[in-house]
C-alpha cells in the first residue's frame, strides 16, 4: 500500500533559532547556503518491548528531541558529512561507492545506510552528490532511536533531492509445521487462539526450567547439528540453556498489554492515566524478571521514579542500561524531575551528562519533516 511522504513546511528560518544557527553553520563549512532541511525525531517505546521481532505491535511515541539536517546537492558526485558536534569528524566519499564497515559503529555509516538503502531500492546509479551538516538534541546510546533518526533523515534527504515521493515507495505440540514457523506470532496466528490463550498453552506445553540444546532436539526430533545450523543464529550458537518458558510467557504477555494499552487510550476512562500506568509497570516486572533485559541500574531508578509520582515506569529500549521512561501528571513534573535528579544522581555519585540529555519530559513530538525556507 502506497504512503504519502512527509510533510514539506516553508519556513522563515530566521523565525527558528536552530534552524537559523544550523544554516550560519552550514555557510561557516561550505560557503554556501542549505538549500532544505530535514528532521526525524527520535522515539521512546511507551509499552511493547522484545516482541516486535516476534511479530506483534509495540506501542512507540515520537519524542520532541529529532535529528536535524541542512542540505545542498552539489553537481559533483561526492558526499560530504559534517556534525555540529565536534565529537563527531567529518567524512567524505563518492556517491557512487557507498562503503560501509560493519565492524566500526561510526556516526557517517548511519547516514550511508540510508543513503544506500533508497539507492539500492530503486537500483539508481550516477546520483548526484550532496553537502550535509547534522544537529541532533536526541540523547545517544539511550534506547531513544537517535541512530534510528539519523538513518530516517538520510533516507528522506536522498528521497528530496532525487525529487520522489515515499508514496512510489511452541508450534511441534500442536501439530504445526515447527520447522516452517519463525515467530511466535505465527504460532498464535496459526492456531487461531487468543493471546491470553497462548499463555495458558505456553503454561501447559513449556516448563519453567531451562531447556538444555539436548532437550531442544528430543522435543523436536532433530539433531544437534540441525538445531545449529537451521534454528540458532551465530551468537546463539554456543548457549548452553534455553528459558523457553520465561520467554514465550513475556512475549504473549507483553502483546497483550500493547493492546490493552491501546483500548484504554481509545476509551479514555476516567482512571485512563493510572491503568496505563499500572501495565507500565507489569511490563517492567516481565522484562525483568521473564525476559531479563533489565538491570540493577534500571530497577532502581524505575524504583525512584514510581516513588515520586510516576504513574507508571518501565525500561524502554533493548535494556540492559539504556533508559527508563514514565508516565507523569503535569502538575507534578517539576517536582518529579527534581526529586529524581536528586535520588538517582546527586546520592548515589553517579556523573551526570548534559542534564537535558540525562532526564528530561517531552510530550509526544511530530513526525518527519521537510523544511523549505520561504
Amino acid at each position: 500500500m502506497a504512503t504519502e511522504g512527509p510533510p514539506v513546511h516553508q519556513v522563515q528560518v530566521a523565525e527558528h533559532p536552530r534552524l537559523l544557527k544550523l544554516k550560519e553553520m552550514f555557510n561557516s563549512k561550505f560557503g554556501s547556503i542549505p538549500k532544505f532541511y530535514v528532521r526525524a525525531p527520535g522515539r521512546v517505546n511507551i509499552i511493547g518491548e522484545h516482541i516486535d521481532y516476534c511479530g506483534y505491535s509495540v506501542l512507540p511515541m515520537a519524542v520532541e528531541q529529532d535529528m536535524l539536517i541542512a542540505v545542498e546537492p552539489v553537481k559533483t558526485h561526492t558526499l560530504q558529512l559534517a556534525n555540529t558536534n565536534p565529537l563527531y569528524p567529518d567524512f567524505s566519499t563518492s556517491a557512487d561507492n557507498i562503503q560501509i564497515d560493519k565492524t566500526k559503529p561510526l556516526w557517517h555509516n548511519y547516514f550511508l545506510c540510508g543513503f544506500k538503502g533508497i539507492q539500492e531500492h530503486f537500483g539508481l546509479s550516477n546520483l548526484i552528490g550532496m553537502n550535509c551538516l547534522v544537529d541532533g538534541n536526541i540523547p545517544p546510546s539511550s534506547g531513544l532511536s537517535s541512530s534510528s533518526a539519523l538513518v530516517c533523515c538520510a533516507g528522506l534527504v536522498t528521497l528530496t533531492v532525487l525529487g520522489m515521493n515515499l508514496s512510489k515507495l511452541l508450534a511441534k505440540h500442536r501439530s504445526l509445521q515447527w520447522d516452517k514457523v519463525l515467530r511466535l506470532e505465527e504460532v498464535q496466528a496459526k492456531l487461531g487462539v487468543s493471546l491470553e490463550e497462548m499463555l495458558l498453552i505456553t503454561e501447559d506445553t513449556l516448563h519453567p526450567e531451562p531447556y538444555s540444546p539436548e532437550e531442544v532436539c528430543q522435543c523436536l526430533g532433530i539433531s544437534l547439528q540441525e538445531l545449529k545450523t537451521q534454528i540458532l543464529s551465530p551468537n546463539t550458537q554456543d548457549v548452553l540453556t534455553f528459558k523457553l518458558y520465561q520467554r514465550a510467557k513475556h512475549v504473549y504477555s507483553e502483546a497483550a498489554r500493547v493492546l490493552q494499552f491501546k483500548k484504554i487510550c481509545e476509551e479514555a476512562p476516567d482512571d485512563m492515566v493510572q491503568l496505563l500506568g499500572e501495565l507500565m509497570n507489569q511490563s517492567h516486572v516481565s522484562c525483568r524478571d521473564m525476559y531479563e533485559c533489565s538491570c540493577p541500574e534500571l530497577d532502581q531508578l524505575v524504583d525512584i521514579c514510581r516513588k515520586f509520582g510516576a504513574q507508571g515506569s518501565r525500561l524502554t529500549g533493548a535494556g540492559w542500561g539504556g533508559c527508563t521512561v514514565s508516565i507523569v501528571l503535569a502538575d507534578k513534573l517539576p517536582s518529579f524531575l527534581a526529586n529524581v535528579h536528586e535520588a538517582y544522581y546527586q546520592k548515589s555519585g553517579r556523573s551526570l551528562a548534559p542534564e537535558k540529555q540525562s532526564l528530561f519530559a517531552t510530550k509526544p513530538g511530530g513526525g518527519a519533516l521537510v523544511f523549505l525556507e520561504a
